[in-house]
């Protein structure tokens, strides 16, 4: 992945500004880090229940202990 520099950021920022206007800037501003928020929470949601899901489960020694057959 290349390392952008000022100068690149500065041109990038540049061809937005064009592309989008002043005016729709602080509306797609808003509107990312909204959506960003909501990814972040979903994704801690997510990785809440995957740890849920993986805490064992004990097990009842005595329902799981072998009982002599009565028939032997």
């Amino acid at each position: 992945m290349p390392n952008l520099g000022a100068t690149e950021i500065l041109i990038i920022l540049g061809i937005v500004i064009l592309l989008f206007g002043g005016r729709k800037l602080p509306e797609l501003a808003r509107g990312s880090g909204r959506a960003l928020r909501i990814f972040k929470s979903e994704i801690r949601e997510s990785e809440q229940e995957e740890k849920q899901a993986e805490t064992p489960r004990t097990i009842d020694p005595a329902a799981t202990e072998r009982r002599d057959d009565p028939t032997r």
